[in-house]
Formats: structure tokens, sequence, C-alpha cells
């Protein structure tokens, strides 16, 4: 299933809204001397929507961001360390 993600750069947010509960990634940026840092402090899914890969989805939407900005990722939220986890193909993008 595909989410319709916004990210709104202003206040560090990847967010969806499904089934008129709002969904979203929170994190915060600190620039380093060689790359910026995204640190993904805080993932929240209501649990009347959990189970359809939402978190997943913004998940993905942060890391390729960060990918495409040339930022590294620290997942400060246990979710997005776990994720991580299962997801090799984005550990180069770890600071």
């Amino acid at each position: 299933m595909s989410f319709a993600i916004q990210h709104d750069r202003a206040v560090h947010r990847f967010e969806t809204d499904v089934d008129g509960y709002r969904c979203e990634l929170d994190y915060t940026l600190t620039p380093g001397s060689k790359r910026t840092a995204m640190t993904i402090t805080h993932t929240g899914v209501p649990a009347d929507v959990g189970g359809r890969g939402i978190a997943a989805a913004l998940m993905e939407a942060a890391m390729k961001t960060a990918r495409d900005e040339g930022w590294t990722v620290v997942p400060a939220c246990s979710y997005a360390a776990a994720w991580i986890q299962r997801h090799p193909e984005y550990r180069d993008l770890l600071g």
C-alpha cells in the first residue's frame, strides 16, 4: 500500500493521514564537520491504523531524503533502530 507522505522541512517531520489519523516521523538536524546528521527521534502511528506498514513507509521516505541530501542518520527511536537493522541497504547512512 502506498501513502501520501508529506515532508514538512520547517518542523522536521514526515507525516501522512490514514483514515483520519495523523502518522508521523520526527527528526532533528545537526550540522557536522563533514555531513549533517539527521537524528530520528520519534515515529508515531496510532494503534487504530497500525500494522499497515505506515511507519515503514515513513522511514523509507526519511532515508531517501537523507540519501538525497547527503545526511548521515542516527536512529534514536527504537522503531527506527529496528527498521535499519532489517534494511541493510540503508546502513551506509548511519553516522
